[in-house]
């Protein structure tokens, strides 16, 4: 039987990352909502097939456990690619309706905004988090495996560098659940696409029957090239194939499933 939304068991299970005082940074489980099935317990990603009503009960026990309101949650619609969207003042003065327009087509979320929460949605991808304290800015980044060959997380460093002034050596980076190199079969023609990227292919992948290849060390990778400290990174080593009772996995549960929510905030109201 679906829960209630008014039901006080409905609180979401979050698996919280440490972060300097003042930042919030968390990936949401499967247990504490009111969905059912393949989207159950908890999803609040709009773009999968859930219930409208499911999602917008979890939504609000998520910004409730926040202290935010539901129009300071905010995510994309992604595409695989590594569009990034500034969320500022003038963004966050856009219409529902406007709003939604921007983040259409978008892989990376950059706030310097306090008491708003960007967030990346995964079933396997890479869900990355930045936070740079000396400028107060923040971002969530989706990287699958063409997000990954495409160096989104670099682009995003370089956008945060450029338009934020932050020095890569001071940034916290969190790498979330994701599918691990065990899991992450390939094609020769996926394999090909990464080498022909540049990447040091004896380090990220080996051969079985197909290829594998390690997504998250690919990322971990990245932000040391752009000069992310290692002693900042921490990557949360959990295999969402493995642990698919707890989280998500689009390869254990097909695409017609709900979706982890990997989000970062700076507490303070605006």
């Amino acid at each position: 039987m679906t829960k209630s939304c008014h039901d006080e068991s409905c609180v979401p299970h979050l698996l919280h990352y440490d972060m300097p005082d003042g930042v919030v940074a968390f990936s949401t489980t499967r247990q504490g909502g009111v969905g059912e099935g393949p989207y159950g317990e908890f999803n609040v990603n709009d773009y999968c097939g859930d219930n409208p009503d499911v999602i917008a009960a979890n939504k609000a026990g998520l910004c409730k456990e926040l202290d935010i309101p539901v129009r300071h949650l905010l995510f994309p619609h992604q595409v695989h690619g590594t569009e990034i969207c500034q969320v500022d003042e003038s963004f966050l003065g856009m219409s529902w309706e406007e709003q939604t327009v921007a983040l259409d087509g978008v892989d990376a979320l950059v706030t310097n905004v306090g008491g708003v929460c960007l967030g990346v949605s995964t079933a396997d991808c890479i869900p990355i988090l930045l936070y740079d304290p000396t400028h107060h800015v923040t971002a969530a980044i989706h990287a699958g495996w063409r997000g990954t060959v495409a160096r989104i997380v670099e682009k995003t460093v370089r956008h945060l560098r450029e338009t934020m002034h932050t020095c890569p050596r001071d940034l916290y980076a969190i790498v979330g659940p994701g599918i691990s190199l065990t899991h992450f079969e390939v094609g020769d023609e996926v394999y090909e696409q990464f080498e022909s990227a540049g990447f040091k292919m004896a380090d990220i992948a080996c051969r079985q029957e197909k290829w594998h290849i390690d997504l998250p060390l690919c990322n971990v990778m990245q932000l040391q090239d752009c000069g992310v400290s290692t002693a900042n990174i921490h990557d949360s080593a959990i295999c969402t194939y493995d642990q698919v009772e707890r989280f998500f996995s689009a390869r254990r549960l097909g695409i017609h499933s709900g979706r982890i929510l990997t989000a970062i905030m700076m507490q303070g109201k605006r």
